[in-house]
Parts: structure tokens; C-alpha cells; sequence
């Protein structure tokens, strides 16, 4: 393996806290019940509509939900690096494996520019590919985003592995044909991780990679 293709969120980043804190700042807003650190968690990987469509929860049919949705993509765009930071390891994962000359991408369900900002903050140094969601790039788990990267990095899937820490990155994977190690110090348990149908490579901390490429 010569390319890594990396999620973002769970991932790279520890971004709980502030999406926790922007759900929640929503919901206060307009009268609704918060939600507790562990249920924002579950609700991850599938995007920020996903994420807030199951904050809501039951109360979707009282509220109007894209005022909520507002809210909390104001308060995020404000806020998203109050406390969002790389996981502990990852910054010397990265250094290694580009002294090592292996090619970096990140592919989010993000939006394409914050994906591109947050690369650009943190990771600018090391991963030369970073794209999101876009009018002409389908969310994941679709593998547009996957084979986005590897084109822009002159890649191909025999060339490549994908680390996410996610049901949906497993299925991307697949999907664009690359093997994938699910990180265990994301937004999935274990136990829930290890079920996964196809789940074979797992990483219990950042180095671990290391012996994979």
C-alpha cells in the first residue's frame, strides 16, 4: 500500500464536543430536550442533517426543522474549534507516513470547504487531498469522495487503504474496493465495530497503521 485514504471526524479529529455542543445550543433554542454526549455520538457518520433529523428525534412534527438546523449550523460554523482537536498519535502517524512516501487523502461527509479548511488548519503539511460532499460528490457511504482522492493523488483501490471508525466508512470502503482498518478510539464501540459484516482490520491505536502499508 503506498495511499492512505482517512476520515475526518472519529477519525483524525476528535470533534464530539463541539457538534455536541452546537446540537445542543440548537435544541435550547427552540424549546426542544437536549441530548446527552453518547446519543450526539450514535447519531454520527451520516452527516450534520442526519445528525440533527435524530436530535430532534420525535419532535420533528413540532418544530420547523430547518430553523433548527440554522441554528445549529450557525452555532457551529462559530464554534467548530472551540475544543475539536487530532486524536492523540495521529500527528506522528502522519509524519511517518509521509517520511515513509505514502500518499494522504481525507474524505468527510462534511461540506467540500470545511473539509478543505480543516485540512488546511491541521493537516495541510501531510494529506494533499481532502474532499467532502459537493454538488458533484455524493455523500458517503456512495465511494465518489474515495474515488475523488485517489484521482487527485494518482492513486488507484489496489493501491490503497481506507481508515474510518465507522459502519458507514466500512461500507464506503467496500464499495470502492479498498480494504479498511476501523479505528477503535472513534465514534463506534468496539463490540459494535467488531460485528460490522466484512470488518477484519482494526486499529487500536493511531501507529497501528504503521504495519499495514
Amino acid at each position: 500500500m503506498n495511499t492512505v485514504v482517512f476520515d475526518l471526524d472519529g477519525t483524525l479529529l476528535d470533534t464530539l464536543t463541539d457538534l455536541s455542543n452546537a446540537v445542543n445550543h440548537a435544541l435550547r433554542e427552540h424549546g426542544l430536550p437536549e441530548r446527552t454526549t453518547a446519543e450526539v455520538r450514535s447519531f454520527l457518520g451520516n452527516g450534520i442533517r442526519f445528525l440533527m433529523e435524530h436530535a430532534v428525534g420525535e419532535h420533528l412534527g413540532e418544530c420547523d426543522f430547518e430553523q433548527v438546523f440554522a441554528s445549529f449550523r450557525a452555532y457551529y460554523v462559530a464554534h467548530c474549534l472551540d475544543f475539536t482537536a487530532p486524536y492523540p498519535g495521529i500527528m506522528p502517524l502522519l509524519a511517518e507516513l509521509k517520511a515513509r512516501g505514502v500518499r494522504m487523502a481525507i474524505v468527510s461527509n462534511k461540506l467540500h470547504p470545511a473539509v478543505q479548511s480543516l485540512n488546511q488548519r491541521f493537516f495541510a503539511d501531510y494529506v494533499t487531498s481532502a474532499v467532502g460532499e459537493s454538488a458533484t460528490v455524493r455523500r458517503k457511504p456512495c465511494p465518489d469522495a474515495v474515488m475523488a482522492a485517489l484521482r487527485e493523488l494518482g492513486s488507484s483501490p489496489s493501491e490503497a487503504i481506507y481508515v474510518g471508525d465507522s459502519e458507514v466508512d466500512l461500507e464506503t470502503s467496500q464499495r470502492a474496493g479498498l480494504p479498511c482498518a476501523l479505528c477503535l478510539w472513534g465514534f463506534r464501540d468496539e463490540d459494535f465495530l467488531r460485528k460490522l459484516p466484512g470488518a477484519s482490520l482494526f486499529l487500536r491505536q493511531p501507529s497501528d497503521l504503521l504495519s499495514l502499508v
